[in-house]
């Protein structure tokens, strides 16, 4: 009768329990309560000449740190699609083949031009700006599915990026929320914010007011996640083992016979 009991007073506690509460979303931004974005957001969507295009990865779209939907909130001439790859049919706009830039760094097969040597030839002629917002594995798969497409009318342009340099944050924070694979890897709103830099009459002030609001978002979600810790690049065997003996020889100076350090 006792494991009776117990199994009805269970069943009952949680019959009675309330059901937890969805979490309440912001009807502006759309955001979750907590986080939300509204104080950080334009007053109004910010125009530019440049359109921007985003592909947005399926699985990229229900990640929390996405800065897609917070970018298209800003910028008046921005739109998300939601596909793993461009193909013709799905942006009316970019079946017009108009004069357009791809955001990715180059490949052996594929190079590209650097934003700094960027050269529009008509700059009163409005460019659209396409980005992929991805995981670099996904983003990479992106690209070149959608490269057939997109090679008929759009040059790939990159960020000046080191891949000697490990990667850093979405934003050059003390606190690491989504790790980059190398320096030089932003997020796609902080791409954006450069290109826009470059195109636009007011590209400095576009790109400071994004970059304001992605601080904002990144702040406000730091409360709620945990720091990414840094993992260590991976080289290949003969590059890491130089990299441990430099790395011993710059640690452990070599003392000869009669010598000694002295700390002072």
């Amino acid at each position: 009768m006792e494991a009776e009991d117990d199994e009805f007073e269970n069943a009952y506690n949680a019959a009675s329990s309330p059901p937890r509460r969805p979490r309440s979303i912001c009807g502006d931004c759309s955001r979750p309560g907590p986080v939300c974005l509204c104080k950080s957001l334009p007053a109004q969507p910010i125009p530019t000449q440049t359109q921007i295009i985003i592909l947005h990865h399926p699985h990229e779209a229900q990640h929390k740190l996405s800065t897609t939907p917070v970018l298209t909130k800003c910028l008046a001439n921005s739109t998300a699609i939601v596909s793993r790859r461009l193909k013709p049919g799905l942006s009316p706009l970019l079946d017009q083949s108009p004069s357009a830039i791809y955001l990715f760094p180059p490949s052996k097969s594929s190079p590209s031009v650097s934003l700094s040597r960027l050269r529009i030839p008509d700059q009163s002629a409005p460019v659209v700006v396409v980005a992929f917002d991805a995981t670099w594995k996904h983003a990479k798969e992106m690209v070149r599915a959608s490269e057939g497409f997109l090679s008929k009318f759009a040059r790939r342009v990159s960020l000046d990026v080191d891949e000697d340099v490990r990667g850093g944050s979405i934003y050059d924070s003390e606190l690491i929320l989504r790790k980059e694979p190398f320096g030089g890897c932003v997020s796609t709103m902080e791409a954006v914010a450069r290109a826009l830099r470059v195109l636009e009459p007011n590209g400095l002030e576009i790109e400071s007011k994004l970059i304001r609001v992605l601080r904002d978002m990144v702040a406000l979600q730091a409360g709620f996640l945990k720091p990414v810790k840094h993992r260590p690049k991976l080289l290949k065997k003969g590059k890491e083992e130089q990299r441990l003996k430099d790395e011993s020889s710059e640690s452990s100076p070599i003392v000869g016979e009669g010598q000694s350090l002295s700390f002072g």
